[in-house]
């Protein structure tokens, strides 16, 4: 799907991204609109779907989170059959869900508390006939973590 930007949508995209508690009037000021033209360039925005929310982050240690994996997940499912994703999607330790080309079928992003905790997910949560194998990487240390877009310059 492609949307119909101009430099103006551009430039509020790369002010909000980064800071989405900007009032209307700051961010008119710093693009230099008036306010009522910039909250209409906001809510078409979001309208059309380009701006699709404004999400808290939260520290994952502060919820005692602090092992991060991910798990690539091989399934006997046939093309167009996505039962394991559709139980996958509804765990709550399941942050990112994605249909990956290759030898696995899926790539999960999970957090958990500790390796015992990812055990019990694994064992419990992730149990479905249809799953054939997984492999996990557990991530040591994270140099880098966003879900910032590079916005274009024009």
């Amino acid at each position: 799907m492609t949307f119909s930007m101009d430099e103006t949508d551009l430039k509020i995209l790369s002010l909000l991204q980064p800071n989405s508690f900007l009032t209307n009037n700051e961010l008119s000021k710093k693009i230099g609109m008036a306010p009522s033209a910039v909250l209409e360039r906001v809510k078409k925005l979001e309208q059309k779907g380009i701006i699709e929310g404004y999400p808290t982050r939260i520290k994952p240690a502060a919820l005692e989170l602090n092992l991060l994996a991910y798990i690539f997940i091989k399934t006997s499912e046939g093309p167009g059959n996505a039962s394991v994703a559709k139980q996958l999607i509804k765990i709550p330790d399941v942050l990112e869900l994605h249909h990956i080309a290759g030898e696995d079928c899926y790539l999960a992003k999970v957090r958990a508390k500790d390796p015992l905790s990812l055990i019990h997910l694994m064992r419990e949560k992730f149990r479905n006939p249809n799953i054939l194998s997984t492999k996990t990487t557990i991530v040591l240390e994270t140099l880098k973590e966003t879900n910032q877009l590079p916005i274009p310059k024009n």
